[in-house]
């Protein structure tokens, strides 16, 4: 309720802000026999954008206090010794009292102080809001009543905005950056710390994945070889991309050159609806259906494999990861300079000859840059993995075994009755770490291959 009148209010304001701007700056340019530095738009969007930013800022601060405000207001209202308890037992009794308030009740007979602050927090609540709702209204008013004065036939609206969306933007990545290094920084130190029990050399080179259970404080309690992981990882997302590039790739020149439109406008979405199916439906699919069909086709031809094993989790990731090379190298293909195109059929080549020594070279880096996205997902699945490889930590090369893969192991180590500030919990950390490290990597070569062939081609 409180979330649709806050964007009922920010609707409302928006768009009176805006047609008030608009009709003015139309106003203004008859009247004045002249024209306009800027057209009516950019002197609506700059009403609207003085106006929404008030309201937009008492509406963040009201959303970041009104929790502590709600908590320091409940406190007040409980009986003396009830408020001086500390710790659990005093965030209990202000959880109750929030449960009383919300209406949907707690187990077990209530106090009466506890209705009784219930009571009052609904009040403090609604109070509060209706103030913040009355701030915002009418600050927003004030801002556009202030930006309606200041349009004049000079007003530079267009600069104002656009800058506005400059810094607009310049946020957002600042806020992207920032996110990623935070993620960055928080495993990097939630490694270190794992380092502290674990010889990095053990970890990074060791060949034995067998972690112990043990609290804090009663050492490392297991032996944490990275190498079995790593390497079941890499061996199913081989795996994964031996299946799909090849399909991939030959579905995206199908589409691309040799196809109808008509078919091509048929057949292109059927095969993204496989990017759309949920992954735990893979993991099902691989255990029921393909598993099973691969050890009997390894039956029968005296192979030994085992239903869940890397080949079964990686057939179907590579199933999976089909449209992600089909659907981008389609697109890429298609960019390719019709020029290029038609002067190779001009020379009297055929199309499987223009295809092949003119259309594939030209796309290369993009369809370089499609396939390490696709690594990329290959190697941070972890649904399918987890129902299908087997989540056996041991070397083996033989695809028809069990194996496990880092994603698992991550999600193995965090679930659970576990210490967080044990080894066997912060090795997940270091196992983030080093797929974080692994994706870098990927990206940095796609980056250096693009530029490489786009140098050539361009």
């Amino acid at each position: 309720m409180n979330t649709t009148i806050v964007a009922g209010l920010l609707l409302v304001l928006l768009a009176f802000a805006y047609q008030t701007g608009w009709s003015r700056s139309t106003r203004l340019a008859p009247a004045d026999g002249g024209r306009l530095h800027s057209r009516p738009v950019y002197h609506g969007a700059l009403v609207a954008i003085w106006a929404l930013a008030p309201a937009l800022l008492i509406l963040a601060l009201w959303a970041l206090f009104s929790e502590t405000a709600s908590r320091a207001w409940i406190i007040a209202q409980l009986p003396p010794e009830i408020a001086a308890l500390q710790g659990v037992d005093l965030e209990d009794a202000i959880r109750r009292v929030r449960q009383i308030a919300s209406g949907f009740g707690v187990a077990g007979e209530t106090a009466p102080y506890e209705n009784s602050a219930a009571q009052a927090l609904v009040e403090f609540n609604l109070l509060t809001f209706a103030a913040a709702i009355a701030a915002a209204a009418g600050t927003g008013a004030i801002a556009l009543w202030f930006a309606r004065g200041r349009i004049t036939p000079r007003l530079r609206a267009r600069n104002e905005v656009e800058t506005v969306v400059r810094l607009a933007m310049i946020a957002c990545s600042v806020v992207a950056i920032m996110t990623t290094a935070g993620i960055v920084a928080s495993l990097l130190a939630e490694a270190v710390r794992f380092f502290t029990f674990v010889n990095p050399v053990d970890f990074f080179f060791g060949t034995v994945w067998r972690p112990g259970f043990s609290s804090t404080g009663t050492g490392a309690g297991g032996q944490y070889g990275l190498l079995p992981l790593l390497w079941g990882t890499l061996m199913v997302a081989s795996i994964a991309m031996l299946v799909s590039l090849p399909i991939g790739l030959m579905t995206a020149i199908y589409l691309s050159q040799y196809a109808s439109p008509r078919v091509r406008d048929t057949v292109k979405p059927i095969v993204e609806i496989l990017a759309g199916i949920p992954t735990i439906v893979y993991g099902f699919f691989a255990l029921v259906t393909v598993g099973p069909f691969l050890s009997s086709v390894g039956q029968a031809v005296g192979l030994d494999i085992r239903a869940i094993s890397a080949l079964t989790a990686g057939s179907v990731m590579g199933i999976m990861i089909i449209p992600f090379i089909s659907s981008l190298s389609d697109d890429i293909i298609r960019q390719v300079p019709k020029g290029l195109r038609d002067g190779s059929l001009g020379l009297g080549a055929t199309q499987s000859e223009t295809i092949r020594r003119v259309i594939l070279p030209a796309a290369l880096p993009g369809i370089v840059g499609a396939f390490l996205l696709a690594v990329s997902r290959a190697i941070g699945e972890t649904m399918i993995v987890v129902l299908a490889a087997g989540n056996s930590p041991f070397l083996r090369l033989n695809p028809g075994e069990p194996v496990s893969t880092v994603t698992v192991t991550i999600v193995n180590q965090l679930t659970g009755d576990t210490d967080f500030a044990s080894p066997q919990s912060l090795v997940a950390f270091a196992l983030g770490l080093t797929l974080f490290a692994m994706t870098l990597v990927l990206n940095v070569a796609a980056l250096y291959i693009v530029r490489r062939y786009r140098e050539q081609y361009e």
